[in-house]
């Protein structure tokens, strides 16, 4: 069995999302911090859940909603780095890994439709 890229790249994510989250919790930003690791975290979560899927349409719905986190992750770094929370270069290095998920799961979204 072949190596599977989105999964490793989406828990290393979700390592660097854990670190970031707890070092905003020891800057008592705890609101925003909850929804980084929310979401940051959810889509290898999903992505995992979509290898047992049920079914080809499961496993797209599953995809699909990990696709919808990483945009969502997304937005949470832009808030974080224009608040000034997390510094820029941080910030841009956490924003695109996001950026490379999202477009590894679009890729998956989309061939799997066809």
């Amino acid at each position: 069995m072949g190596r599977n890229v989105v999964k490793d790249k989406s828990f290393a994510f979700a390592i660097r999302i854990v670190k970031c989250a707890r070092f905003l919790n020891e800057n008592k930003e705890y609101v925003l911090s909850k929804q980084l690791l929310r979401s940051g975290t959810a889509i290898g979560a999903l992505v995992r859940e979509a290898e047992m899927a049920e079914s080809k349409k499961d496993f797209i719905h599953k995809m699909h909603i990990a696709l919808k986190e990483a945009n969502e992750t997304v937005y949470w770094i832009d808030l974080l780095m224009e608040t000034d929370y997390i510094n820029a270069e941080n910030g841009t290095n956490l924003k695109n890994e996001a950026q490379e998920l999202l477009k590894l799961l679009v890729s998956i979204v989309k061939t799997s439709k066809q």
